[in-house]
């Protein structure tokens, strides 16, 4: 006997605890092909309210199948797709492209032209194209919703430890180690600078506790996010990494993923390098600790 053709539909960013609910009821009901969306539908309809992502597409994707899915389908979404109507996104789209037999949607899923379509609407209608309908109620911790939104609202406020939580899994950045101004290796701790989108969601100035891998490698690290106070001159923020008692490391134009775990502080400014130097070695001790247990 084959296995129902089950589609699961969302943006899924970040592919967070609820997320993974909407796919692990999918499943109870066959193969499992998630349906998303890029862009964000937002930066299509209201580019303005564009939001920073959680994770990128490649990634997106991949968290997908680790959560269970068969296989993930990404729509483009443009302008054309943002005007068919709930029928013409039946029609087209669930029954014509993916001959679903069961949908599985969160509760707070909207569809077709001006978001006119509803989970209601789709059970409603789904018996007569042949699929039944799914409708996860959305997952809630301490008394809120979890959501993409209040995770990224968590990370930007630095609120890492419980974004984590949310997310099941830590919070982490990628992009290529670019040249910043070795400062860090002049005080003998040479960062990792990583190279970000503009869509990428930066935790709040400060120092945290994670790992740095690069490749097969994977380091403990002390993350500093913001501009560097202490030194003269204007910068923007940077993200950066110190793989915490490793010497000589070569990361540049390397892929990295820096991983956060742990908030240790606000960033502060020095007077001057041996204050610094001081408290630096104690967030490297501090980074070591929690990032061993």
């Amino acid at each position: 006997m084959s296995m129902k053709k089950v589609v699961a539909i969302g943006i899924f960013d970040g592919v967070h605890a609820g997320h993974q609910q909407i796919i692990s009821a999918a499943k109870h009901h066959g193969e499992v092909t998630v349906i998303t969306f890029d862009p964000h539908p937002t930066s299509v309809i209201a580019p303005e309210r564009t939001p920073t992502q959680l994770v990128s597409l490649k990634d997106r994707s991949l968290l997908l199948k680790k959560a269970g899915a068969n296989s993930v389908e990404v729509i483009t979404f443009n302008k054309d797709f943002a005007s068919l109507s709930p029928d013409q996104f039946i029609e087209d789209i669930l029954v014509g492209r993916f001959s679903a037999e069961h949908v599985v949607v969160g509760e707070n899923f909207n569809f077709g032209f001006k978001a006119q379509g509803t989970p209601k609407y789709l059970s409603e209608v789904g018996p007569k194209y042949g699929f039944g309908v799914s409708i996860i109620k959305l997952q809630e911790d301490r008394g809120s919703t979890i959501s993409s939104s209040r995770i990224r609202n968590l990370i930007i406020d630095g609120e890492i430890e419980r974004a984590n939580e949310l997310l099941t899994r830590n919070f982490f950045l990628k992009g290529p180690v670019i040249h910043g101004e070795k400062r860090g290796r002049e005080i003998g701790y040479p960062t990792a600078n990583i190279g970000l989108t503009n869509l990428a969601t930066i935790p709040a100035d400060g120092v945290y506790a994670g790992w740095l891998s690069v490749g097969n490698f994977k380091w403990q690290a002390a993350i500093s996010i913001g501009t560097n106070p202490t030194f003269p001159g204007v910068r923007g923020r940077q993200v950066e990494a110190y793989a915490i008692d490793q010497v000589g490391l070569d990361l540049y134009d390397q892929e990295a993923t820096i991983e956060f775990g742990y908030r240790l502080r606000d960033t502060l400014k020095f007077d001057g390098l041996e204050p610094l130097l001081a408290q630096m070695k104690k967030d490297c001790d501090q980074a070591r600790d929690l990032t061993s247990k």
